[in-house]
């Protein structure tokens, strides 16, 4: 069995309403650890576990390292996971929950990820938050569930921080002959990376993250995200952190389910009925998920916004 679980797919009354269309919501919300990110890492430390590792490393700001310390307890391997100074104290708290060691270091996930790597012995595996073929194959299950419904989608909107779930989602929709499907890629402003990216024609590295999504928060995306928008209709959208805290209290109200900023990304670009979705008739929402914001800290940074 995988570590990760088929999560539904449900018509949204409430955005359906707004957008006057139909909006689907893969509720990867639900998953074990609270992310969609449990796919590919599962999948990723299932395939390095039979590879002979004897422990788990990674750098993470929040879920990526969720998934790899649930990984871990449940292969009964240690996990180590470095996280970054601006990782909530709700993470740090839910990976040592799973056992995990934490060590926190830097100020970004960047600075992070140096020490992580310099921590890996020969029985370790590292695994990457977002840039790894098995995270990538494991994020491709979101689309093959949806296929297995009979819906098609005329697009999908996720949420994009380092690009695995933007590769994972282009790489399933190939499988499926789904190759024209576009993908909306949703960023905050002060970690659109992957907008920089676009421009540039190339991934480039951000100066700093200034968004409060911290887990969108690589400054630089993976060139595999960047590889699929060569190949593929991939559009950029950068919302604000304002726009991505009120879609997170909205989501919540409308369908009792909390999610992160990062996440609220990709509902914001339907609340705020942005440009460019009036083309299609039936939307899909990757509810990314993310367990590491509470509701409270969420209300916090909107109030400190006012």
């Amino acid at each position: 069995m995988p570590l990760h679980i088929e999560t539904p797919l449900l018509l949204s009354r409430p955005l359906s309403l707004i957008a006057e269309r139909s909006v689907w919501l893969k509720l990867d919300a639900l998953q074990p650890a609270g992310s969609f990110k449990i796919r590919g890492i599962g999948h990723a430390c299932e395939t390095y576990r039979r590879r002979g590792a004897q422990r788990f490393i990674s750098s993470s700001g929040g879920n990526a390292g969720l998934a790899v310390a649930y990984a871990g307890r449940t292969l009964g391997l240690p996990v180590t996971v470095v996280v970054p100074e601006t990782t909530s104290e709700t993470a740090i708290k839910l990976l040592r929950q799973e056992n995990a060691e934490v060590i926190v270091h830097g100020a970004s996930w960047q600075e992070a990820n140096v020490l992580a790597q310099s921590l890996i012995r020969a029985a370790d595996a590292f695994i990457h938050p977002f840039d790894d073929a098995l995270v990538w194959q494991g994020h491709a299950t979101l689309i093959e569930e949806v296929a297995r419904t009979g819906l098609k989608p005329d697009a999908i909107v996720l949420s994009v921080g380092g690009g695995g779930l933007l590769a994972g989602v282009s790489e399933g929709l190939e499988r499926h002959d789904w190759g024209q499907v576009p993908i909306v890629a949703v960023e905050t402003a002060g970690a659109a990376s992957f907008r920089a990216a676009l421009a540039a024609g190339q991934p480039v590295s951000l100066e700093q993250i200034t968004s409060i999504a911290a887990t969108l928060g690589a400054k630089r995306v993976c060139d595999q995200a960047v590889a699929w928008a060569k190949r593929r209709p991939i559009e950029s959208l950068v919302v604000t952190d304002q726009d991505a805290l009120t879609a997170c209290e909205r989501f919540l109200d409308d369908h009792r389910v909390l999610v992160e900023p990062a996440c609220g990304a990709s509902l914001a670009v339907v609340y705020e009925r942005a440009p460019g979705l009036e083309r299609f008739d039936t939307i899909l929402v990757v509810v990314c998920g993310g367990a590491t914001a509470s509701l409270d800290q969420i209300r916090r940074w909107r109030a400190a916004m006012l």
